[in-house]
């Protein structure tokens, strides 16, 4: 199994990394994207079993990656979880509707992430 972390700042992926790590310890591989071109192009070519996707990106925001994957047949059972610092409920209520299968805001839990991550990947910890 592969988990794509993506997300344009270095400080939130290496934080998304570390809480994560728990989950490499159960076989997973983590990945990393920096932006929404890098994932689309790290998603179609790693076919991940879980993408953490950040909204507020250059070249491709998340919304438009997220759309793009739940598009593509090919792709469209992937589970995307968006993590954002836009928590409206209007954000929250777009991110469901481009196919986002959670919606996590930022600050996040660490702890919450990789709880919610475990459970989508169906991995007990």
């Amino acid at each position: 199994m592969k988990v794509l972390i993506v997300d344009d700042e270095p400080h939130i992926r290496l934080l998304l990394e570390q809480a994560l790590e728990e989950l490499e310890d159960e076989g997973v591989e983590l990945l990393m994207a920096t932006n929404g071109q890098e994932a689309l192009d790290r998603i179609a070519e790693e076919r991940p079993s879980l993408v953490l996707l950040d909204v507020m990106m250059p070249l491709v925001n998340g919304m438009d990656v997220c759309r793009r994957v739940k598009g593509d047949p090919e792709l469209a059972s992937i589970p995307v979880m968006m993590l954002t610092a836009k928590g409206q409920d209007l954000d929250r209520q777009a991110g469901m509707d481009v196919g986002a299968d959670r919606y996590v805001t930022k600050p996040f839990d660490p702890d919450d992430v990789l709880e919610q991550a475990a459970e989508m990947l169906g991995i007990e910890l």
